[in-house]
Order: structure tokens, then C-alpha cells, then sequence
């Protein structure tokens, strides 16, 4: 047995912030430096950070993110850093100016120099993945290289999500550790199933996996890191904690191989004294809320921070999910970043503008009420000569979602703050939600997030220090826009609501096998229809946090002009 010392940084870089992504870089490479790791493991496209998307068909992004790994290399030394960056692939711009061609890369950095180059060979192209769309497939599936005596095959990503794939040829090669880089984002239930197909490779490769992951949040997108080291026999060494940068360093036992089949680059570092080592750290998994709350808590932090913004506005109705977003928003910016506003009409409850204070109070936020009754009366009033003969409908009760968008826009116009839009996805699949009112703003918080799982995080976030009023938990949902008005009006329980939304969004079931899976069927028909007809509206939404494996938008991409109903 032989032993090779690898080091793995789960950082958070910012697309197309070169400067900060690079400091990120070298601070890892002078750790591994210090606790004498022959290989560092740093995330996919680290330089540019994930997912560039179109700024890749730019030449100047590329040749930036190009001069940096250059700079890298140069400041390289024993340790070989495998780092991820975009890479040239084929040739020169055609003759209609095309930009050249390229790929998703990986390269091997160590004593000033560029050691080695993989390409990316499974180029995902589904979901929340385009990348058959910027990049070309690598053809060296079976790369491998000697590192400190030990070949070790990389790959990124979804290489190894194939049964078939760069890894397993990889070992084929001679390949004696596995080491896959990654920008895997973060959805409900992926971590099981990610933990159990690294498992499997270690085990039926029987050659160590060392795993990853970017942390942090791009835009809809949250990484949870979530790095692991398998054994060869698929059992975890190590793992770092979800949503949280962190730095590990350990030695790996392998069994070397007596003979390889493919040709090995050979980036081996002169020996070095070994400094001691603690013990590698397998950070504990998390709980589901604990999971999706974090999630969620990473993803708005990094929009609102790396966007520029240092404040959140956040509208509070005395309802939950205000309620919920509030608190994420001050778990994520801290109470002094997050300032709310509370706007009553002649409908709204005294409880709803008490229970306002009352959840500011506890998590030591800003609180100020504006009321808007008297602009309510003034839109009434100057609409009263076109609505004469009319009775009241979503008209009048819009008018207040709207008055109450404009109101908080103003302020964040004034005082600089980004708008939180409160929303949650069962809202938004059947158009539970008022355009240019409700959903104004900059961030959807809880875009994905089902009303059935608003009040688990809630009651999870309870938990751990009560600072949502039970009041606001145990209410009847009501968006009190007329007199005595309730959810239930004109939607299902939520039970059932969430259940019909789950099937029909993110499983695309079809009508027929919901009414089947025992729904009452003009129900389900009536609740399919108003998912449909409200994709327009949806189309104009703020982007939210992505944590289900089908997110509006970011996932589910339907027409809006749309006339299929089944």
C-alpha cells in the first residue's frame, strides 16, 4: 500500500469576478502548500465561475479567464492543483466571425508550469444544464497521470454520473484514485442520491473517489458543497459541511498498480517533509428543513451580496411566508441588513400589523408601517367614473398588491435596498399572485418552495429560537385583499393543492394519472388549467432559489402561448 495526500477546497467563486475568484485560488494553493498535499482539488470552472452561460461566446471572458490560469500556474509549486477553467478546444474564428471553440477543462498546475489538460467529455444538457450548447465534448476520456508515484485519473462533473464513463475507463488506464471536480447544484433529495453513486464508484472501481463541490449561490442556482473522499470499498473518509466553504487535507491509502495500459503524464513533486495531520473530519448530513433552510439562506445571500446590493426590503403582511422570508433574510444578511414595512388597509387585520411587529421585534429588525388606505381611496376614487355599474372583483382587490409594490419600490428607489418578492411556488404555479404588486422585486426567496414546506421551515426554524409569532403559523392563509377573506375561498386545502402540484410540475404527470392516483377529478382539472394559463405570469417573475429537481423557469420551460391541456 501506498499512500498520496490530497487536499480539496469547496470555495465560492463569483462568475466573472476574476480578482476575488483568484484570491479564492491562491489561498487555497498556499494551504495545500503548507500541509504538504501532493494534490489540491479546487471546483469546476473555478476561474470563471459556474455556470458562465453566454459570457463564454465572448472572446474577452475566455481570454481572461485564460491569462489568469496562466498566472496560477506560475504561481504553482510542489503541490499539483487540479483546477477548472475554460479552455480553447478547436481552431481560430471561422469566416463568419464565430467565436473559437471551446471546452470545460480541468488542468493540472505544479512547479510554475501547466502539467497536464482534461476536457470535459459528458456535457450535461438537461434541466438547469445547457452546456452541449457553449462547449465541445472532450475525446480523452482515459487520462491519467502520476502524481507522487500514484496515477490518478480527473474528470469532471458529470463524467462520473455514467456508469460507462471517463472514470471507469480511467481506471481501466491504470487509474489507482479518482478525483472529480464539480459545480453540482443543490436540489431536494440530491445528496443521497449523489453520496450513493459515488459509493458505488469507489466500490465496483475499487480504486478511492475523492469528490469536489462548489459552495455558495449564482443567481436561481445554490451549491452545497457537500465534498466526500470514499475509500475503495465505498466507504466515506471524509466529507465537508453543506453550504460552507471549507478546506480538507488527508491521506489516502491506495493500491498500486502493477501495470497501466495508456500513457500517464507525469507531474510527480520532489518529496517533501510530511507535516502532521488531524483526522479527517465526515461532517454529519443534515436533516431535510435543516437542508432546504440553508439552501435557501446561501442562495439569498450570495444574489443579494454579489449583485452589489447590503440590504433587503421585505414586505410583512402578519402572513407566513413574509414571515419565513423575513427570517431567512436575516439569517442570511443579519437584522441590521433587512428592514421591513408593514402597509394596512381597511382590510387588514389588527392582528396581521401587530403579529408585523411582533416577528420584526423578535428577529431585531427595522419595522415601519405605511399605511396605504388613504392612496386605496384615491385610486377607488379616481377609477369610480370607468368601474360605475361594476361589482367589485380582483380589480379592487389588486389595486392594494399593487399599491403595495409601489410602495416598496419607492423605498428601495430611495434608500438603495433590494425588494424581496414573498411569493411561494404554490402561489406562483396557479396564479395566486398579483403582477406589478405581490410580485415585485428583485429575489423570489421562496420561488420553489411549496406552501406545505413554508410551514415545515417554519416550524423548523422555531426549533432552533422562536422568532415567528405562533399567531402567524396557526392563522388561516389569507391574502386579506376584501372582508373575511381565506385562501380556501378559491383554492383547495394545501395538502392537496401541494400533492396535485407536485404530480402535475415537477413529475409532469398527466391529468389522467392524477385524477387516478385518487384526486377528485374536476379539481385536478381545474388546478392543471390555472397552472397553464398563469405561465405569462410566471414569465415575468423575480428569480428565486432553486431546490427542487423542477424550478419554474430555471427547469420547467413551457410556452407561454400554450393551447395542450392533458
Amino acid at each position: 500500500m501506498k499512500s498520496i495526500r490530497v487536499a480539496g477546497a469547496q470555495i465560492n467563486p463569483t462568475v466573472g469576478d476574476f480578482a476575488k475568484n483568484e484570491q479564492l485560488i491562491l489561498a487555497a494553493m498556499r494551504r495545500a502548500e503548507e500541509c504538504g498535499a501532493d494534490l489540491l482539488a479546487l471546483p469546476e470552472l473555478v476561474t470563471t465561475g459556474y455556470p458562465p452561460e453566454d459570457l463564454v461566446l465572448r472572446e474577452s471572458f475566455v481570454e481572461e479567464n485564460l491569462a489568469l490560469l496562466h498566472r496560477l500556474a506560475a504561481a504553482s509549486g510542489e503541490t499539483v492543483t487540479v483546477v477548472g477553467f475554460v479552455d480553447r478546444a478547436l481552431g481560430l474564428p471561422d469566416e463568419d466571425s464565430q467565436p473559437r471553440s471551446v471546452a470545460n477543462a480541468a488542468a493540472l498546475l505544479q512547479g510554475g508550469e501547466i502539467k497536464g489538460i482534461y476536457h470535459k467529455v459528458l456535457l450535461p444538457n438537461y434541466g438547469v444544464f445547457d452546456e452541449a450548447r457553449y462547449f465541445d465534448a472532450g475525446s480523452h476520456a482515459a487520462a491519467v497521470w502520476d502524481v507522487a508515484g500514484i496515477t490518478v485519473g480527473v474528470s469532471v462533473c458529470e463524467d462520473i454520473w455514467s456508469p460507462d464513463g471517463p472514470p471507469t475507463k480511467q481506471v481501466a488506464a491504470g487509474a489507482e484514485i479518482l478525483v472529480n471536480i464539480n459545480g453540482s447544484p443543490f436540489h431536494r433529495g440530491k445528496r443521497d442520491d449523489r453520496r450513493d453513486l459515488l459509493a458505488h464508484q469507489a466500490r465496483t472501481s475499487r480504486v478511492p473517489v475523492v469528490y469536489l463541490n462548489m459552495v455558495g449561490g449564482q443567481d436561481e442556482l445554490v451549491f452545497d458543497g457537500d465534498s466526500m473522499v470514499f475509500d475503495a470499498s465505498g466507504e466515506i473518509v471524509a466529507r465537508s459541511p453543506q453550504f460552507i466553504e471549507h478546506f480538507f487535507c488527508l491521506d489516502i491509502e491506495v493500491d498500486t498498480a502493477t501495470d497501466t495500459s495508456a500513457d500517464v503524464g507525469v507531474v510527480t513533486p520532489p518529496s517533501r517533509t510530511r507535516v502532521e495531520l488531524d483526522a479527517p473530519e465526515i461532517w454529519p448530513e443534515l436533516e431535510e428543513p435543516a437542508e432546504i433552510y440553508k439552501a435557501l439562506v446561501a442562495g439569498l445571500q450570495d444574489y443579494v451580496l454579489k449583485s452589489g446590493f447590503s440590504t433587503l426590503i421585505v414586505g410583512l403582511s402578519g402572513g407566513i411566508d413574509s414571515a419565513l422570508t423575513a427570517a431567512i433574510a436575516v439569517d442570511a444578511l443579519g437584522p441590521e441588513a433587512v428592514w421591513g414595512i408593514t402597509m394596512p388597509t381597511r382590510y387588514s387585520s389588527p392582528g396581521s400589523v401587530a403579529d408585523s411587529i411582533d416577528l420584526a421585534r423578535r428577529l431585531g429588525m427595522r419595522c415601519d408601517e405605511i399605511p396605504i388606505e388613504g392612496i386605496f381611496s384615491s385610486f377607488l376614487t379616481t377609477l369610480e367614473p370607468t368601474f360605475a355599474d361594476t361589482e367589485e372583483n380582483v380589480a379592487e382587490e389588486n389595486l392594494q398588491a399593487r399599491i403595495r409594490g409601489a410602495v416598496v419600490m419607492a423605498v428601495s428607489n430611495k434608500f438603495g435596498g433590494l425588494v424581496a418578492a414573498t411569493g411561494n411556488k404554490s402561489e406562483m404555479a396557479v396564479g395566486y399572485a398579483t403582477l406589478y404588486g405581490d410580485m415585485a422585486g428583485g429575489y423570489a426567496v421562496l420561488k420553489d418552495v411549496l406552501k406545505t414546506t413554508v410551514y415545515e421551515l417554519a416550524r423548523w426554524r422555531n426549533k432552533q429560537q422562536e422568532v415567528i409569532p405562533s399567531t402567524i403559523i396557526d392563522k388561516p392563509p389569507s391574502a386579506e385583499l376584501r372582508p373575511d377573506q381565506r385562501d380556501s375561498d378559491s383554492l383547495p386545502d394545501y395538502g392537496i393543492l401541494d400533492q396535485i402540484l407536485i404530480r402535475y410540475v415537477e413529475h409532469d404527470a398527466p391529468v389522467d394519472s392524477i385524477v387516478a392516483d385518487g384526486f377528485d377529478v374536476d379539481t385536478v382539472h381545474r388546478i392543471t388549467a390555472l397552472v397553464d394559463r398563469n405561465e405569462y405570469k410566471r414569465r415575468q417573475s423575480a428569480p428565486g432559489v432553486r431546490i427542487t429537481e423542477k424550478a419554474f423557469g430555471r427547469d420547467r420551460r413551457l410556452p407561454i402561448v400554450n393551447r395542450f391541456r392533458g
